[in-house]
């Protein structure tokens, strides 16, 4: 059986030490690193399944590891899991615009911690989430055209690069549309998380920043639209 290889950026060793001992004890490998530049070098040597990156280290810090990682093909599709200070709001919203899949505040329950760390692990190991027999790997709507191969997004004619997770709730949305979807039942289809670990707000940015590359008005969305007190819906027109 091969081994799944973890890396752990933060610059504080005792937090470093305990998900360390943790992630081995459910049968990880785990790489630290202890600033964003040895963080990178890791990750270009060794097989990473996933990162769980500190925002601020020394060097360089985490977001521009997560922006460096996304624009280096070998790198961009690992899960990135990012940890912050539960007072930097600000900090949350530039990781999830960043590119990266999900945060955890400090500090965290580690019971939680590893049941993101699995369902991020199981959703990086699968193709995007299918539903029904769909006939191509191409789909087509309301100006998007989207390849699961290629992972290639193209929007009223022009490509748009989205995030693995951006790319797989674009995916999920327009293989049903006109069909309205809770915060809830998205984090269990799309980043495979267990009703109990489900948080809205993750869902909520994701959208937003998906808005942002395929809407011609991200603040009035006519594609990815809210149903109020319900969900979202991928509205073809």
């Amino acid at each position: 059986m091969s081994k799944t290889y973890i890396l752990v950026a933060d610059d504080e060793p005792d937090l470093v030490w305990a998900i360390q001992h943790c992630l081995k004890g459910a049968g990880y490998e785990v790489l630290t690193a202890h600033d964003g530049l040895e963080a990178l070098t890791v990750a270009r040597r060794h097989p990473i399944a996933l990162v769980v990156l500190d925002i601020d280290m020394p060097v360089l810090d985490g977001l521009e590891v997560c922006r460096r990682m996304r624009r280096d093909t070998n790198l961009a599709s690992i899960p990135i899991l990012f940890l912050t200070v539960s007072s930097t709001i600000s900090d949350r919203v530039l990781g999830l615009d960043q590119g990266a899949d999900d945060y955890m505040t400090k500090p965290f329950d580690l019971l939680e911690f590893k049941a993101r760390i699995r369902a991020l692990l199981r959703r990086g190991q699968s193709p995007p989430p299918r539903v029904g027999d769909w006939p191509s790997s191409t789909l087509i709507a309301s100006e998007i055209t989207l390849d699961q191969h290629t992972h290639m997004v193209h929007v009223r004619g022009k490509e748009s690069v989205l995030t693995p997770t951006e790319f797989d709730l674009l995916y999920f949305l327009m293989a049903q549309p006109q069909e309205v979807f809770t915060s809830r039942q998205l984090l269990q289809a799309v980043w495979n998380y267990p009703g109990e670990i489900a948080n809205p707000g993750l869902v909520r940015w994701h959208i937003k920043n998906l808005r942002k590359k395929i809407e011609i008005d991200p603040e009035r969305p006519n594609t990815i639209v809210t149903v109020a007190h319900q969900g979202y819906m991928f509205k073809q027109r």
